[in-house]
């Protein structure tokens, strides 16, 4: 998780591919509409991202349900919008932060945050401008009961990856979550 630039498609895709585990990209999953928005400058509303994380967490409870193992890349800024996602797991308790969904923020300086959006942005590759990452960083909400595991992203993406791994792994062997 974490805002656009973090990585989130990068690592999650790495990680995915050593895990032999699934990887979906949320991007895949916005709306043309969503796209068109923030493509336009257009900061998301709650009411553009709760239909899209609920297709997230039907997607997600599909995968878990089959006992697959499945990396999502998603912003997830707020609270609200992980206990969406923490609710694919079928024994979820509302507000117990304990279930077979973790997240993994991403964290990055803004600065580095800006260039790599510029930089995609240049060669076409994304529709998130770098004008909307201010108004992503305002978003983000952590809350230190919640248990999210924070890395540091702004090293070399083997680095990041290894990092992660070494946090997740052990949380997936624990909920039977490994291929």
């Amino acid at each position: 998780m974490g805002v656009s630039g973090a990585g989130k498609s990068t690592i999650g895709g790495m990680l995915a591919k050593v895990l032999n585990a699934r990887f979906l990209d949320a991007d895949d999953y916005h709306p043309q509409s969503n796209k068109d928005k923030m493509k336009a400058g257009i900061p998301l509303s709650d009411e553009d991202r709760i239909p899209w994380l609920e297709t997230l967490r039907d997607a997600l409870t599909v995968s878990l349900v089959n006992g697959e193992t499945v990396i999502l890349g998603c912003s997830a800024l707020q609270k609200h919008y992980r206990e969406i996602l923490r609710c694919a797991d079928p024994n979820y308790v509302p507000d117990s932060f304990t279930c077979a969904v973790k997240f993994v923020l991403l964290s990055v300086a803004a600065d580095v945050l800006a260039a790599r959006l510029e930089k995609r942005a240049a060669e076409g590759n994304h529709f998130m401008p770098s004008k909307l990452l201010q108004s992503q960083l305002d978003s983000l909400q952590i809350d230190e009961s919640e248990g999210i595991l924070k890395v540091d992203a702004s090293l070399d993406p083997q680095e990041t990856l290894k990092t992660v791994q070494a946090l997740v792994v052990p949380f997936l062997s624990e909920h039977k979550l490994l291929s």
